[in-house]
């Protein structure tokens, strides 16, 4: 079981909870769980990603234990600890600004 935690912003859109859990076939990587996301939670579809490139939008960045995930390829294997349900998958909504 793959535990996501999802910002506010998300949480709302999708009408889900700030920790969702995902069943996601090995292999487990990034793609895998946004595709298992999006399958469960519809609404979040191209909020994420964009729907046609796949590619990670502006400002979202993805996280596990104190990895910087975001830039990492989308089929790239998630940590252990992610794919044994120990630590989440956490989504963040990054802000910028002056």
């Amino acid at each position: 079981m793959i535990r996501v935690w999802l910002p506010a912003h998300l949480v709302t859109l999708g009408r889900a909870t700030k920790e969702v859990k995902l069943e996601v076939p090995p292999p487990v990587t990034l793609a895998a769980v946004l595709d298992a996301l999006e399958a469960g939670y519809p609404s979040l579809r191209g909020t994420i990603r964009d729907q046609t490139t796949r590619q990670r939008r502006p400002f979202i960045r993805f996280f596990a234990g104190e990895e910087d995930l975001s830039h990492d390829p989308a089929d790239t294997p998630l940590p252990a600890t992610v794919v044994n349900g120990s630590e989440p998958l956490i989504v963040v909504g990054a802000m910028a600004g002056g």
